[in-house]
Order: structure tokens, then sequence, then C-alpha cells
């Protein structure tokens, strides 16, 4: 044969492989979070390895979120990525895959309204003062434009919270990072917008309070298709690249 079947073979530096070792038994929960795992030298004689390579592999699997040092000691304990570390990551993700501002909007159109239903039926009186303040804190601080793009995403974040689905918030939290800097670039074009943002937030918010899943589902429609509209009025392309942190 003329063609090569197969592809050379990539030599792994031990140290992943003691990574990838650790991360499989935390990831199939042999090691559950809180765990504490053995010292350095106990696992480098474990591995069979120096402890410079184990020192190695724990720094990859704390910068993962897979472990992290308790407090007061030097012991490594198995933890879970936060959710702000995830996002950071899926965000930058979607940047470099060139995913535009149509497509992250069309996301949020799946995403939102279930989760407006669900926290209409789910929310604790917690959730709901969390989502009241989120509003309180758009209508006080939406003439700033990096505060009120701060209080659309708390407000999004807190009804994420509420539909007590973990999926719907680490799906969410990535694609308003991404969106956010297009948000702003629509508020400061149409100002007027803002009101619209507030209302709907007022509107939805109400729904919740009152228990009502198909009126809140409703009104997170309507908010999200005002978003796009918004976009076409003020002139922003919607196949525009996303971006993060404002950058275009």
């Amino acid at each position: 044969m003329s063609d090569a079947v197969f592809a050379p073979v990539r030599a792994e530096p031990t140290y992943r492989k003691v990574a990838s070792a650790i991360s499989a038994r935390i990831i199939d929960r042999t090691l559950e979070r809180g765990t504490a795992l053995p010292s350095e030298l106990v696992l480098a004689q474990q591995f069979g390895v120096n402890r410079s390579t184990v020192r190695e592999a724990l720094r990859e699997l704390e910068s993962g979120g897979l472990i992290a040092r308790a407090r007061g000691t030097k012991r490594m304990v198995v933890a879970a990525p936060g959710g702000d570390a995830l996002a950071d990551r899926v965000s930058q993700a979607l940047v470099l895959s060139d995913v535009t501002v149509a497509q992250v909007w069309e996301a949020l159109m799946v995403l939102e309204p279930p989760a407006a239903h669900a926290a209409a039926e789910r929310r604790s009186a917690p959730d709901m003062e969390r989502i009241d303040a989120a509003v309180a804190r758009f209508a006080r601080e939406r003439d700033d434009p990096a505060l009120a793009m701060a209080g659309i995403a708390a407000f999004f974040s807190a009804i994420a919270d509420a539909a007590q689905n973990p999926v719907l918030a680490l799906a969410q939290a990535p694609a308003l990072q991404v969106l956010i800097s297009s948000l702003a670039l629509l508020l400061d074009r149409i100002p007027q917008a803002r009101q619209r943002v507030q209302d709907a937030q007022e509107h939805i918010a109400r729904a919740i309070r009152a228990g009502d899943a198909p009126l809140a589902r409703l009104w997170m429609e309507r908010h999200i298709r005002d978003f796009r509209r918004g976009f076409v009025l003020a002139d922003i392309d919607l196949d525009y690249r996303v971006s993060i942190h404002g950058e275009r």
C-alpha cells in the first residue's frame, strides 16, 4: 500500500500519564470530592516515578480545577471545577471556533425560556430574593455600560440557579460571556433599549414569583427575541464573530 494507514504514536510525558490516572479515578468517583490525596512521596512510590513528576501532575490537575489545596495544609483534596472557570474555558473555545452573534442568540433562545419556566415551578424564597436583587440592580445601574452588562448577566444567572438545573447554568454562562460585548454595543447605540430590558426583567420576575411557568417562558421568549431586534436596529452584524471582555 502506498498510503500510510497509521500515524506515529505521540509520546506522552510521564507526568501527564500520572495526571490522567488520577483524573480517571476522580471522574469515576473512586476518589470523591473532598477526599485527600496521598502525599507526593506516597504517590511517587505508587506510580514508580520521581516526586518531581508527581508534583507536575498535581500542578496540572490543580490548574484544571480537579484538585485544590486543603486550607491550612499542603495536602491536595479532590475538588470540582468552579462554574466561572468552566465558563471562561468554554467561552474561549467559542471565540476560537468563530461563533457568531446570531448563533449565540439562537442558543439563548433554546436555553432561557425553559430556564424561566423551570424557575417559576421550582424557585425557593432565596432564589426569588436573588432574582429581585438582580432586577433592582439593573434598574439602579443601567446607565453605566459595564454595570448594566453585569446586571444583565446577574439576572440570567439568578434565573438559571432558580431552575435548579446545573446543566442550564453551566451552558448559559459562557454564552453570556461572549455575547456581552454585543449587548453593550446595543445599549450604547439604542439608549431606549435599557427601559425595554428593565420592563422585561420585571415581567419575568413577576411571573416567576407568581409561579406562572407558561407566562415566565413567554416573557423570556419575548425578551430574547427583543435582543435580536435590537441588534438589527443597532446595525450590529449578526454574522459578527463574538468576542470576550468587550474586544471586537
